[in-house]
């Protein structure tokens, strides 16, 4: 490296830090949307319809971004709560955003809170093909009641035994001449698991974590 490559490096560094190899990740964003009832602001959940990916959990409206429909995660996050909850867009309103939500099964996740201008839920019209149902609980819920802390184990598995009964190598660790640690599972990191305990089902994963994220911001 030269001066003026070192000045070219300079140039291309990020003024604001993101993820780095963020194409790596499934990107998505979801929104938080909040509701005034009862003279304090409810979360609005979805359950999600049986037969799509993670059916029958509780969420908030979200999804991948689209290359060609967004130019923004904030777009993702408002677009799919269009598509799912059925309302209409000058009902959302904005007010922030969360930290990046790294998810260990490799997904990215931007949450993003809004207010839905609306005064009921019979407002929305939901999507019966992603969304069973709908329902709100006062954020002052979270708020009184912490949630349950489990935790998983994370391993890195090199390779793994298709429904053949044969190893399929991923990572050849051996054959790269690593030391023998790194041929079979390694790593098996504790990752922490937040689980809220509601009287409509369990809220857990990354939901439980936006939750609490939010809650211990105010």
């Amino acid at each position: 490296m030269n001066k003026k490559d070192l000045q070219i490096l300079r140039f291309n560094l990020p003024r604001f830090p993101n993820v780095q190899g963020r194409e790596k990740y499934v990107n998505t964003a979801v929104l938080v949307p909040l509701i005034w009832q009862n003279n304090e602001y409810h979360f609005l959940f979805q359950k999600r319809s049986i037969n799509i990916k993670q059916g029958g959990e509780i969420c908030f409206p979200g999804g991948k971004f689209d290359q060609i429909k967004d130019r923004s995660y904030q777009d993702t996050a408002i677009r799919e709560c269009i598509e799912e909850l059925g309302i209409e867009k000058n009902k959302i309103i904005i007010i922030g955003q969360l930290d990046t939500v790294i998810a260990p099964m490799g997904v990215a996740i931007d949450p993003f809170v809004g207010i839905l201008d609306i005064i009921n839920l019979q407002e929305l019209h939901i999507n019966h093909a992603e969304v069973e149902s709908i329902f709100t609980l006062p954020v002052s819920y979270f708020k009184k009641n912490s949630p349950e802390i489990y935790k998983v184990r994370l391993e890195i598995q090199p390779s793994y035994i298709n429904d053949n009964g044969e190893e399929i190598v991923l990572f050849p660790a051996k054959e790269l001449g690593l030391p023998k640690r790194y041929w079979k599972p390694w790593g098996g990191k504790k990752y922490r698991v937040l689980v809220y305990k509601t009287n409509v089902g369990i809220i857990w994963g990354v939901t439980a974590e936006i939750i609490y994220e939010i809650i211990n911001k105010y």
